[in-house]
């Protein structure tokens, strides 16, 4: 019996699977929920959240300084005739609306 020099049916099949398997999983590392993409759509989410946070901080200290001059204990008079015109659409006698 002469034996050919190819290889064998089951070895290409194997190969086959092999190259498959490696195929999906570097799709999945560079694509996947868990990939190099996601990971830096997420790294731009997080700079986009850091810069949205420090905004609302600024935000949030001006209006504490607000309340805190609006306060009891501190009370800015140029601040609360300011807030008297704005609120309540309140006018000083000597002043005129033009519209």
């Amino acid at each position: 019996m002469i034996r050919s020099s190819r290889p064998g049916f089951g070895a290409l099949i194997y190969f086959a699977i092999a190259f498959l398997l490696c195929a999906y999983f570097t799709f999945a590392a560079v694509q996947g929920d868990y990939g190099l993409f996601r990971r830096v759509e997420i790294s731009a989410e997080a700079e986009t959240l850091r810069a949205k946070l420090e905004q609302m901080e600024t935000q949030i200290a001006v209006m504490e300084n607000l309340t805190r001059r609006l306060s009891d204990n501190y009370l800015d008079l140029d601040l609360l005739d300011q807030q008297a015109r704005s609120v309540l659409g309140l006018l000083r006698a000597d002043e005129l609306v033009i519209r």
